[in-house]
């Protein structure tokens, strides 16, 4: 289960980086929750488009995973954390994050629940 929940962040990610809203769409609960630095959210399909097409100029490119940790909770229910590194177009340089999601097996497909994001400081 783990590796498949791996594999789903990566696809959710690049959709992400190919501004592919389908993809990102059908891997996503709805509402979801979204927590970062612009604070916490619970947002519908709606806003969530919206949120989505309002970032069609920043690019984002994935560079890497790493430090990947993943816990079932359930038989339905996983708990994952990671460390990505992108490069931002819009804020012109690379950064990591380390983010957490939760993902919920709905209709024996896994959607992402929950989705945090935390800026990583230069070390």
């Amino acid at each position: 289960m783990e590796t498949q929940i791996i594999e789903l962040e990566k696809k959710y990610w690049q959709g992400m980086e190919n501004h592919d809203y389908e993809t990102v769409k059908n891997l996503t609960y709805f509402p979801c929750i979204v927590a970062g630095k612009n604070g916490v959210h619970n947002v519908d399909e709606t806003t969530f488009k919206k949120m989505f097409e309002s970032g069609d100029g920043n690019k984002i490119k994935v560079l890497g995973f790493s430090d990947f940790n993943s816990q079932a909770l359930t038989e339905t229910t996983v708990v994952t954390a990671y460390i990505i590194e992108l490069e931002d177009s819009k804020q012109k340089k690379m950064m990591k994050c380390a983010c957490t999601s939760t993902w919920v097996k709905q209709n024996n497909e896994w959607v992402c629940a929950l989705h945090t994001e935390a800026e990583l400081t230069e070390q």
